[in-house]
């Protein structure tokens, strides 16, 4: 079974975090998270199973592209994950909230708070950053089943993607294993390819909520809703259109720094969404959000999911490499 079929069999609705944990360890069973390598010659097609889950729900996509995103980080970096375990991969920084490692022979030991840690408590592993002595970063895998590992269900207030559990975790002199060198995380080519793939994830939603609208217009004529539908699908082409190209040029060059490269197609797909959600939900009026439960949970869910955007502080970050490029940047 592929993962199309896999998701036409479920019914779109995770009540909790336990249920979505459930789905991603069948998922992982049947093989389903086996996905080509960003940069392996397939990552459309990455981006197309990231979009996939998204468009089914987009709490189970969280869980389902944090983990995958941090087997291709492990594999990246010379790593060999446990057949079977499910991983989160947490790398959120707030100022009040970091761990620390401290060297244990092979391993370390962690010690501090982590913030923002998506399906902890029904993960087997989490793949986190955290800080050594010399104030570098490093990537640490931790089992998540250890004494001193203490889920403290505190900041996660959130009604859109709620079910992914995003609590802090504490870790008190907790084991882990360092992967990869300090600063690797950041500094392989892979950070920025994934930052494209949370994209397909925007990108998924936001095509299976214009799906409604599409059908509704399929179904009568109504100028107005056409003319909305009109909108999405300039929107949905545009983003689709720079999904592509930054996978074909990910695939031509796998090394290469993709931040340039990110920032725009982030860009342009968060634009995309924002006129889907806007317009979809002009068109429709409030009959699906009170009726459809799958297209409700995903008008909910994607305004949060989107929010990985920083918006304008990614803008201004993107304006600034655009000023240093040639003339030629936007010759077609």
């Amino acid at each position: 079974m592929d993962l199309d079929q896999y998701l036409a069999q479920r019914i779109p609705d995770y009540p909790d975090t336990a249920a979505l944990g459930r789905c991603l360890r069948e998922m992982v069973e049947a093989g389903l998270d086996c996905l080509p390598m960003p940069g392996s010659g397939q990552t459309l097609e990455r981006f197309r199973a990231l979009a996939a889950v998204a468009g089914h729900d987009l709490s189970l996509c969280k869980l389902y592209e944090g983990h995958t995103d941090a087997l291709a980080i492990i594999q990246q970096l010379g790593g060999s994950p446990t057949p079977g375990s499910t991983w989160g991969m947490w790398a959120a920084e707030p100022p009040d909230a970091r761990v620390r490692i401290t060297p244990a022979g092979h391993l370390v030991r962690l010690n501090g708070r982590k913030a923002w840690c998506s399906g902890a408590t029904v993960l087997s592993h989490g793949l986190l950053t955290a800080w050594d002595q010399h104030e570098h970063q490093q990537l640490i895998a931790v089992a998540m089943d250890q004494p001193g590992v203490k889920i403290t269900g505190e900041s996660w207030q959130a009604v859109g993607m709620g079910a992914t559990g995003s609590v802090e975790v504490t870790f008190d002199d907790v084991e882990g294993q360092a992967i990869g060198a300090p600063g690797d995380y950041l500094q392989r080519p892979g950070f920025w390819q994934g930052g494209i793939g949370i994209a397909a994830c925007w990108y998924g939603a936001a095509r299976q909520i214009s799906e409604r609208l599409r059908k509704h217009c399929a179904q009568r004529e109504e100028p107005h809703a056409l003319a909305h539908l009109g909108a999405v699908d300039t929107a949905l082409h545009a983003a689709a259109a720079a999904l592509r190209a930054s996978a074909a040029d990910i695939d031509a060059h796998p090394d290469a720094n993709a931040e340039f490269m990110a920032r725009r197609v982030r860009a342009v797909v968060e634009h995309s969404v924002e006129q889907v959600i806007r317009d979809t939900g002009r068109a429709l009026g409030a009959g699906p959000f009170c009726k459809d439960r799958h297209f409700a949970r995903l008008m909910a869910d994607l305004p949060v999911f989107v929010r990985q955007s920083h918006a304008e502080r990614d803008l201004a970050a993107l304006g600034q490499s655009v000023a240093r490029q040639p003339n030629e940047t936007w010759t077609l």
